[in-house]
């Protein structure tokens, strides 16, 4: 089960997690299920990361919450001859 828990938008909770794709201190990349969540703030910190239970916290301001589809991997051929 996938879950997104903002608290008092100073932490968010993530349940479901597949992979952290990246993490600064503006912008975090989360792999949840088919698609990536990007959480936007300031002062970011990975404060739980234990993705053998698929859990992800992060502390900070957090100012914004988007889902993205991930990138289809396409044949370089198709790509190239499009």
């Amino acid at each position: 089960m996938e879950t997104i828990l903002i608290e008092d938008r100073k932490n968010i909770i993530i349940k479901g997690a597949t992979k952290v794709i990246s993490s600064t201190n503006t912008q975090a990349v989360v792999e949840l299920g088919g698609t990536n969540i990007v959480i936007s703030g300031n002062n970011m910190e990975v404060t739980k990361l234990d993705l053998e239970n698929k859990d992800v916290s992060f502390s900070g301001n957090i100012i914004s919450v988007k889902y993205t589809q991930k990138p289809e991997k396409t044949n370089l051929m198709k790509r190239l001859f499009k």
